[in-house]
């Protein structure tokens, strides 16, 4: 959640502070500031609102002179969105200013000794406890300072800190929260994420725990929690500025959803050769399968919708039990762990709390980790026994698409890799899935090439006030996806419901017009989910349909249908979830939506 920038260097800081800023405003926030050293004392600028209110009121910067900065555009979680509530933070002797991303889950304990020593406070949030603990243990050795604020704060962090008396640097830290630096011969940075500073170098470090970076305008120095230096090594980012931009179309989302035919292959293709799913990034080998008598899937959002679908396809390829847990649910339910466990890990930014505390309880149980992610040394891929990433690039929409996408193409791959390693899966079947999965971009493509039919539907269906989802095994699964996507970009009330639990319930909520989304892509249980339309019908329903090319006689249930290439089975959700997409899209789009940032949410979450 939130956004830090920071700057040191030769260059005035406030408006590249502004301009990274804008780069992370997808992340969610609801207020915005900046700090700059100027004329002999740290200034602080910040409001309730948007970034662009906050730029308006510098000039774009121009009228906050000084070459060290931190920013942040601040999302709420103590105390309610307020000009006195956003950051920076400052010190009560106004030698430091604080940004921070996270939650100090013992800010209260830390408060309140505080105020007994003096200390005044002035906001609700847990960040100005920093600023006082900083301005309390700095008795002028920095390193010293860090050391005794880390040890006493308890929960999730990533700070950047300048101070009155060292003007030319800034200090910085994460825990369970993203940070990286950036490098270039003009300055120095620290991010929340890299498209903030793609318009300055490309040259990065990827901060482990706990390491603490001192940055000034000619190098950077990082240590970790004993003082020693830290060498790390520079991380060049080799993509494209314009795939953080949005290229000419409306919103970043569409320009996504149009990427994923790209995306989808630069995950697939590198990884099957001659034939065959190779995997060199992962060592479990057939002996340490064979000894795994359970896969826990995990993650959050989109990433727990994908596990489902990999349930499906793994017990079916490798016949071994799996299980998919939420990862906020994980922990709590005691679950059965032990070293015959592999619990896969899911998350595109490689830092959502709940996935990471997964991660670690899995661990202290002995289970084998493996980690599905986007950002290459996050905290999740760093900490897992092995990790595949899925190369899906840049996402800056909230709502995902591509990297649900690759997110489900490296599970097949995962699928497909250990079945061959167990024997669980015929020659001929491995050789038709891998062939399928090469040609799964260009199917995507040919349904991309008719999302016309589906902005038609949905010009004439986005008053909808109810949307239900149904659906029978693998696209059961899905449907939980396409839920999803409308009702966070739309703001459309939808649920998704296994078809053939309609008569348990739910089939009370339908009345005359009420839109069903019915997803019948399996030929085996056509049938079945077209007699769960018949239902819904009968009650008054407006249907569409979604299913494969050769099952045209869904016309006669359905008041409108959506149709999709043909592949295996367990590949379909890959296809399916395309129209989808393109749906909750245009749905949000005819309502006038803030499409890529809906309201209350945010990209990356890293606090509880």
């Amino acid at each position: 959640m939130c956004g830090i920038v920071g700057y040191v260097g030769k260059s005035q800081a406030a408006p590249i502070l502004l301009d990274g800023l804008s780069k992370l405003e997808y992340r969610g926030y609801d207020s915005a500031g900046v700090a700059v050293y100027s004329d002999d004392h740290i200034e602080v600028v910040k409001t309730k609102g948007r970034l662009k209110v906050l730029s308006d009121m510098l000039d774009g910067g121009k009228n906050l002179p000084g070459t060290v900065g931190i920013g942040h555009t601040r999302w709420a979680t103590h105390g309610e969105p307020s000009d006195v509530n956003s950051h920076p933070h400052m010190s009560g002797d106004g030698r430091f200013a604080v940004v921070h991303n996270g939650i100090i889950e013992n800010y209260l304990v830390l408060k309140n000794r505080l105020i007994e020593k003096g200390f005044h406070f002035v906001s609700e949030t847990d960040t100005e406890v920093i600023a006082h603990l900083v301005e309390y243990y700095y008795k002028g050795d920095i390193m010293d300072t860090m050391r005794s604020l880390l040890n006493a704060m308890e929960g999730s962090y990533a700070l950047g800190i300048i101070r009155a008396d060292k003007p030319d640097e800034i200090v910085a830290v994460r825990k369970d929260s993203p940070l990286i630096v950036g490098l270039s011969d003009e300055g120095n940075f620290i991010a929340s994420d890299i498209p903030a500073l793609l318009n300055y170098t490309r040259d990065i470090y990827h901060l482990d725990e706990k390491e603490i970076v001192i940055l000034r305008q000619d190098g950077v120095s990082i240590y970790n929690m004993d003082g020693e230096p830290v060498n790390k090594k520079v991380f060049h980012v080799d993509w494209d500025v314009s795939a953080a931009e949005k290229g000419g179309y409306e919103h970043f989302m569409i320009k996504e959803i149009m990427e994923q035919p790209k995306a989808l292959a630069d995950t697939l293709k590198p990884r099957i050769q001659d034939g065959r799913v190779v995997l060199d990034d992962i060592k479990l080998t057939a002996e340490d399968l064979k000894d795994i008598h359970k896969i826990d899937i995990v993650a959050c959002g989109s990433a727990y919708h994908t596990g489902v679908v990999g349930k499906y396809v793994i017990e079916e390829l490798t016949r071994k039990p799996v299980e998919v847990d939420l990862a906020s649910e994980f922990r709590y339910r005691s679950p059965i762990l032990d070293q015959h466990t592999l619990v896969i890990i899911i998350s595109q930014s490689g830092e959502t709390a709940d996935t990471l505390a997964a991660l670690r309880y899995a661990k202290a149980q002995g289970a084998r980790t493996l980690s599905i992610v986007n950002v290459v040394g996050s905290s999740i891929a760093n900490q897992s026994d092995d990790v595949l990433y899925t190369w899906a690039g840049p996402e800056i929409a909230v709502a995902t698409t591509k990297a649900y996408s690759c997110q489900l193409g490296v599970l097949y791959l995962l699928a497909l890799y250990i079945g061959d390693l167990l024997g669980t899966i015929p020659a001929d079947v491995y050789r038709d899935y891998v062939a399928e999965l090469l040609v799964l971009p260009d199917k995507i493509q040919s349904i991309l090439e008719h999302k016309e039919d589906i902005q038609y539907f949905a010009s004439r269906n986005f008053g909808a006030k109810d949307v239900f989802f149904i659906g029978r095994n693998v696209d059961y699964a899905l449907t939980l996806e396409g839920s999803l996507k409308l009702k966070e970009i739309s703001y459309i009330h939808s649920e998704a419901y296994a078809a053939g639990e309609l008569k348990h319930g739910t089939i009370s909520l339908i009345e005359d017009g009420t839109l069903v989304v019915a997803v019948a892509t399996l030929d085996r249980l056509f049938d079945k989910t077209m007699s769960n339309v018949k239902e819904v019908k009968a009650r008054g329903a407006y249907v569409l349909g979604l299913t494969t090319e050769n099952n045209r006689k869904i016309e006669q249930s359905c008041d409108f249908v959506f149709y999709i290439p043909e592949t295996l089975d367990l590949l379909l959700p890959s296809l399916a979830v395309i129209p989808l997409q393109i749906f909750s899209y245009y749905m949000a789009l005819m309502k006038g939506c803030d499409i890529d940032k809906p309201r209350n949410l945010a990209k990356s979450v890293t606090v509880e």
